[in-house]
């Protein structure tokens, strides 16, 4: 299908409340869903939101095996969530570095959730209800809060850490987003 491009912090339309999908498994979501795995896997991402390439619809994409700007990351399976509703599955949150499409060059440590349940469906409009931890959590929290029109920046409690990749990890082969 096609690479799209991915819009920037600073884009009004990062900052809306997306538009739940109510028709499934029709031609126009597939080509969305082509497009937005074609663009995540050009750049390397572990996710995508819709909103990212200015389709403001609650429709996210994530998942790899192995990911090269998350080098020490779990595998996380691919999965296409629509309409997704989160539970954090305990109140411990842990700090974690987090990059995004939409703030190429920066990274930034996040405070998310390490226990969570996602609902939701997937693209035919079929039930997913899974518990997840770790990486697979917090890629999962990072991808719904675009949905919100939440940029993780704004999640960010010590502004000291947050800053550009090359600047905050020098001498590393650090891959912009």
């Amino acid at each position: 299908m096609a690479i799209k491009p991915v819009l920037r912090m600073g884009d009004p339309r990062l900052l809306q409340v997306a538009e739940k999908v109510t028709h499934f498994g029709t031609a126009e979501l597939q080509v969305l869903l082509q497009d937005m795995q074609d663009t995540m896997t050009a750049l390397n991402g572990a996710g995508l939101a819709a909103p990212q390439i200015g389709v403001n619809l609650q429709v996210v994409i994530f998942g790899f095996e192995k990911n090269q700007r998350y080098p020490d990351a779990d595998e996380v399976p691919f999965t296409v969530l629509l309409n997704p509703h989160l539970t954090p599955l305990s109140e411990e949150k842990e700090g974690g570095w987090e990059g995004c499409l939409s703030v190429p060059g920066m990274r930034g440590i996040v405070p998310r959730f390490t226990q969570l349940r996602y609902q939701g469906t997937d693209q035919f409009g079929r039930a997913i209800d899974r518990s997840v931890s770790g990486f697979h959590a917090r890629v999962v929290q990072h991808e719904c809060d675009h949905l919100q029109g939440i940029l993780y920046p704004m999640r960010i409690q010590d502004f000291r850490s947050f800053g550009f990749a090359d600047v905050l990890f020098p001498g590393q082969d650090v891959v912009d987003d």
